[in-house]
């Protein structure tokens, strides 16, 4: 009897051990990344510095590329550092937490790291700040992308210039981009003999259907050629 009561209470105690970490673990890979993620740059500078909503402007999307065509390159940098900073601490807290190896593809073995990023980048599109409106992602997933698996980035952002200086298009270059993420992140870790888990496989596709969903308003302007176009210098 006493071997029981015994044996019970150790099985409670670990069990009580799991559910604390595990609810820890949530906490700290997840609701803490949404919370960094909902800090929206793009709307805190241009209500901050501007005294209006960049929301209520351009394209009315939160995000980089709207705020560099409506208030220029200054407003747009300090937009950049921002939602890089957010994510980039989104992961560290994690990675500070949980530990990481830094190797070809950076914390590719821990899939928290994906969660926290992933989840930064779902609070800067649906932000609790703001009414859960804000911008779409596409800065985030590259910073995240940069951190965990710099190679992929790499490959990535080649692409993305090479349809850029061909189209002219952001939309549609980060659309293509990130609908590219899972498939190249997956193809370039089996070449390091890196395997994906199922669930990191799972949050990069999440992510590139978030970004193709958060552009289905340029999606309609592509195919009704009202897209604006982007040049790295300006048409004479």
């Amino acid at each position: 009897m006493l071997n029981i009561l015994q044996n019970g209470i150790l099985f409670g105690a670990e069990y009580s051990s799991v559910t604390i970490g595990g609810a820890l673990a949530i906490l700290i890979s997840a609701v803490v990344p949404y919370l960094l993620g909902s800090i929206n740059s793009a709307v805190l500078i241009s209500r901050l510095f501007y005294g209006a909503d960049i929301r209520t402007q351009g394209s009315g999307n939160g995000g980089l590329t709207n705020m560099l065509r409506v208030y220029g390159k200054k407003a747009a940098l300090f937009v950049l550092l921002g939602d890089m900073l957010k994510t980039a601490l989104s992961i560290l807290i994690v990675a500070v937490f949980y530990g990481f190896h830094y190797g070809p593809f950076a914390f590719a073995g821990n899939s928290l790291l994906y969660v926290a990023g992933t989840l930064c980048i779902v609070g800067h599109i649906f932000p609790v700040y703001f009414k859960f409106k804000g911008g779409k992602g596409v800065l985030c997933t590259a910073t995240m992308v940069l951190i965990l698996s710099p190679i992929a980035f790499c490959v990535l952002f080649g692409v993305f210039l090479l349809l850029l200086a061909v189209t002219h298009y952001v939309s549609l270059s980060s659309i293509t981009v990130g609908l590219l993420y899972p498939f190249a992140l997956n193809r370039i870790m089996a070449l390091f003999g890196i395997a994906a888990s199922g669930l990191i496989i799972l949050l990069t596709v999440l992510v590139g259907l978030l970004i193709f969903y958060c552009h289905r308003g340029n999606i309609v302007r592509l195919k009704e050629r009202r897209e604006n176009r982007f040049y790295f210098r300006k048409k004479h």
